[in-house]
């Protein structure tokens, strides 16, 4: 019998930003299938997620795969917690995820700064002062520029190893700031991908003893916060050929702001100042090619007859993938699409 071993994966109950918990059980011979993952439990009081007296909280496997660093016999199970009676726990995001036929597909430009224990500064910043302002650290190449390399690709391995559908990595604008990026099809698997990734990347950094930040304004002042920006699509955006449903289903997201910036990420009106490609953050607007609006059209969809995304820029790096997709899925179904389409 071939022991395996199983990372259980969940989200906990801390407030404004949730942390990821995890804990190992050994299992014989697993499928590999997040269906034969056996339910089990954990101690709710240690994540501000259920009082002392009645601590039993639930994990319920719903995504399961190989894990890089176990080779052979491990694998990663990312959990939904359930209440001791098997309802969904207040906590649990992907919970309210409301895309049962998977018609609406996802993909998540993450980003995170990586951060230095010993100065609690991003990589590379010195002690004290500042680098030389941002411009040459985007997509840059070169010591002093791109600056922990060995953490992102280590971890971008690893992701590919477990079949995470990464799509790409790059430096971002500040120095010390990467972003790699998920497309799933169905918005729980894309809130998955994106955790299960968050989980190996954290991990990794502790190898290297560095710190994920996934604050949205990690460094006060003339730098660029992180953001998590989330291209969508169903098939009514993928195969329309209008420009008049996109601009219906654009304008749905107005009078909803407040609804979406609840979900968007814990102190984002420091990210979302209409500065640092950005639309403040009580403004809704959207655009071709707008990297400034809340909502930019691709050239992509417009070059290809109004078929294909939209990418909302507003949520911050520290946002839950499963809210956001929920808030954008409910917004999208209050479109008033014309009639004659």
């Amino acid at each position: 019998m071939t022991k395996c071993k199983l990372e259980y994966i969940w989200l906990d109950g801390y407030q404004p930003t949730q942390s990821m918990r995890s804990k190992t059980r050994i299992v014989e011979d697993f499928s590999g299938n997040f269906e034969d993952a056996p339910q089990w439990s954990f101690d709710g009081s240690s994540t501000q997620q259920a009082p002392g007296g009645a601590s039993d909280c639930l994990l319920k496997p719903v995504f399961c795969c190989p894990d890089p660093d176990r080779s052979g016999t491990g694998f990663l199970v990312m959990c939904e917690v359930l209440n001791a009676d098997g309802t969904p726990h207040r906590s649990n995001g992907r919970a309210t995820i409301k895309d049962e036929d998977d018609d609406f597909w996802f993909g998540f430009e993450q980003e995170y700064t990586i951060f230095d224990p010993q100065t609690n500064r991003p990589i590379g910043f010195p002690a004290e002062g500042f680098p030389a302002p941002q411009g040459p650290y985007y997509c840059s190449v070169g010591a002093g520029k791109a600056v922990g390399r060995e953490i992102v690709e280590e971890h971008l391995e690893l992701c590919l190893e477990a079949g995470l559908n990464v799509e790409g990595i790059n430096a971002e604008v500040m120095m010390g700031q990467w972003e790699f990026q998920i497309f799933a099809k169905g918005a729980c698997r894309a809130g998955d991908e994106v955790w299960v990734a968050r989980y190996l990347l954290d991990r990794t950094a502790e190898k290297y003893g560095m710190v994920i930040n996934y604050h949205c304004k990690p460094v006060k002042g003339d730098w660029n916060g992180s953001g998590m920006h989330a291209n969508f699509s169903n098939t009514l955006l993928r195969t329309c050929g209008s420009k008049e449903v996109y601009e219906a289903v654009c304008q749905a997201f107005e009078p909803r702001i407040a609804e979406h910036i609840d979900v968007y990420g814990a102190d984002n009106d420091q990210r979302l100042t209409g500065l640092h490609e950005t639309q403040s953050i009580d403004k809704f607007s959207y655009g071709i090619s707008d990297r400034g609006a809340s909502i930019r059209i691709p050239i992509f969809t417009v070059e290809h007859g109004w078929k294909g995304w939209l990418e909302d820029r507003r949520p911050a790096s520290n946002a839950d993938p499963y809210m956001v997709a929920s808030a954008i899925i409910a917004t999208v179904r209050t479109a008033k699409i014309p009639a004659n389409v």
